[in-house]
C-alpha cells in the first residue's frame, strides 16, 4: 500500500512538472498558424499593442519600443486603421499607454487613430477589455514572439479572432530573454486558469 501511494505521488509530481512544458509546446504549435509578418498580415481594423516597461524619464524600454514601432509599421502599411495601446496605468506616476501613444504620434500616427486602455495590467486584462470594453471581434496582436502565443490563446479564447505580428526588431540580451521565456511557463499555465474562469478584471468596471 505504501509503495502504491508513493508511486502515485511520484506520477503526480512528474505530471505536474511536465505539464507546463507540454502545454507551452502545444500552444506554440496551435497558434503559430495565426502569426504573420507586417507585410503578410491580413487587414484588420485595430492593432492591439501590449504594454511593457517605461523608464522613469518616459523613454520606452527596447521591447516596448519594438512593439509600438511594429504597430506603426502596420498602420503605415495600411494593414490597420487604429492602434489600441493597452498597458499599466495604475499610478499617476506611471503610464504605459500614454508613453506608447506619444511615441506613435512622434512617428506620424494621427492622435485620432490611437485608442488607450489604461487598465491592461495583464495580458488577460488587455484581451478581456479588448472584447468587452472596446468591442473588438478581430484584431492584430503586436508583441514579442515569446509572448505572442499566449496573447493569441487568451484573446481567441475570449472571443477575439486575433492574428499576431511579432515585434522582434532589436537583439535583446540573452539573459533577459531567457528569463522571460521561463516566466512564460508559469504565465501560460495561469492563462489557462484565467480563460476557464473568465472573470472580468476589477479595472474593467472602474475604467
Amino acid at each position: 500500500m505504501i509503495r502504491r501511494i508513493l508511486l502515485l505521488l511520484l506520477i503526480g509530481v512528474s505530471l505536474t512538472a511536465v505539464f507546463p512544458f507540454a502545454w507551452r509546446e502545444w500552444v506554440e504549435w496551435r497558434y503559430d498558424r495565426y502569426t504573420y509578418t507586417v507585410e503578410s498580415a491580413p487587414g484588420e481594423r485595430v492593432a492591439v499593442v501590449f504594454g511593457a516597461r517605461v523608464y522613469s524619464n518616459g523613454r520606452l524600454s527596447p521591447m516596448l519600443g519594438d512593439r509600438v514601432e511594429t504597430a506603426v509599421q502596420l498602420y503605415e502599411a495600411g494593414k490597420v486603421d487604429a492602434l489600441l495601446m493597452t498597458g499599466d496605468n495604475r499610478s499617476i506616476y506611471y503610464n504605459e499607454p500614454g508613453a506608447m501613444r506619444d511615441y506613435a504620434i512622434r512617428r506620424g500616427v494621427p492622435a485620432q487613430a490611437i485608442l488607450l486602455d489604461p487598465a491592461g495590467n495583464r495580458t488577460y486584462d488587455s484581451c478581456y477589455r479588448a472584447r468587452e470594453i472596446f468591442g473588438l471581434e478581430t484584431a492584430v496582436l503586436v508583441t514579442q514572439q515569446f509572448h505572442l502565443s499566449r496573447a493569441l490563446f487568451i484573446c481567441r479564447a475570449l472571443g477575439v479572432e486575433a492574428v499576431g505580428v511579432p515585434a522582434d526588431i532589436s537583439s535583446y540580451s540573452r539573459y533577459n530573454l531567457r528569463w522571460l521565456q521561463w516566466r512564460e511557463l508559469g504565465a501560460l499555465t495561469l492563462a489557462l486558469w484565467d480563460v476557464t474562469r473568465r472573470l472580468p478584471p476589477e479595472e474593467a468596471v472602474s475604467n
